[in-house]
C-alpha cells in the first residue's frame, strides 16, 4: 500500500502547476497549506484510472495532502464509508472546498447522510457545521428519487442554524433551502415559505440568507420549471 500511496502522490506532484496552488486563497477562498496545485480536471482523471478503491482511499486521507484528499471523495466506495469514519473525515475540513467535495462526490451517496446531517447541525465549529448544510444540499440535488419528507423534516435544523453569522455556514444553510426548493412545487412552496420568513426577520443573517435564497426560489427559472 506504501507502494500505492506513492505513486499516487508522484501522479498528483506531476500535475501540480505553483500558479493555480497560489490562486486557491486568493481567488477562491480555499485556504489550504498541503495544497499542491492540482486541478480538479486532473483529479478526477486520476481518479478515472484508480476506479473505486476504498483501502486506497482510507490510506491516501492519512497522507494530508489536500489534492489527495479530494481525490478520495472519487474513489472511496459509499457503500464502505462507515459514520465513524464519516466523522471522522468531517472533522479534519479546514477550507470550504475540501468539506463541499466530500459532502457532494460522497458522503451524500452513503446510507448515513440522513443521519448525519442532523448530527452535525448541532456542532459548532464552522465547516463542521457547514457540512450538515452542505450534505443537504447535495442529497437534495443528486437523490431524485428520495420522498419529500426528509427535506420537509431538514426545513427545522435550516431554521435553526440561519441565525449563525459564520460566512461558510450562512452560505451553506442558504444553499440546502434552494436545493431543497428546486425538487418539486410543494417543497418549493415550503422552502418559499420559509424564505419569506427569514427575509422578513430584524435578525441580519436569517433576513441574508432568506433574501438570498428567494431569488432563486422565486426566480423565473423555476417559476417556469414549476409552472407557477
Amino acid at each position: 500500500m506504501d507502494d500505492r500511496i506513492a505513486a499516487v502522490i508522484a501522479d498528483l506532484r506531476q500535475h501540480a502547476d505553483p500558479r493555480y496552488r497560489d490562486d486557491l486563497a486568493r481567488r477562491y477562498g480555499i485556504i489550504a497549506p498541503t495544497a499542491l496545485g492540482v486541478r480538479m480536471t486532473e483529479i478526477k482523471a486520476i481518479a478515472k484510472r484508480l476506479k473505486r478503491d476504498h483501502p486506497l482511499a482510507l490510506a491516501l486521507w492519512g497522507s494530508d495532502i489536500y489534492e489527495a484528499r479530494l481525490l478520495v471523495s472519487l474513489i472511496a466506495d459509499p457503500a464502505l464509508t462507515t459514520p465513524e469514519t464519516m466523522d471522522a473525515w468531517r472533522a479534519d475540513f479546514d477550507n470550504w472546498a475540501l468539506c463541499d467535495t466530500l459532502c457532494f462526490n460522497l458522503f451524500d451517496r452513503t446510507p448515513h447522510a440522513l443521519d448525519k446531517i442532523r448530527d452535525w447541525s448541532r456542532l459548532n465549529d464552522e465547516f463542521g457545521r457547514r457540512a450538515a448544510f452542505a450534505l443537504l444540499a447535495s442529497v437534495a440535488l443528486h437523490d431524485r428519487k428520495a420522498p419529500d419528507g426528509p427535506f420537509l423534516d431538514s426545513l427545522p435544523l435550516i431554521e435553526a442554524a440561519a441565525t449563525d453569522p459564520r460566512n461558510f455556514v450562512k452560505k451553506g444553510v442558504s444553499w440546502a433551502l434552494r436545493a431543497i426548493g428546486e425538487r418539486n412545487v410543494a417543497l418549493n412552496r415550503a422552502a418559499t415559505g420559509l424564505a419569506e420568513r427569514l427575509a422578513a426577520s430584524d435578525e441580519r443573517t436569517e433576513r441574508w440568507i432568506g433574501k438570498d435564497a428567494l431569488k432563486s426560489l422565486t426566480g423565473p427559472k423555476l417559476k417556469a420549471k414549476f409552472g407557477l
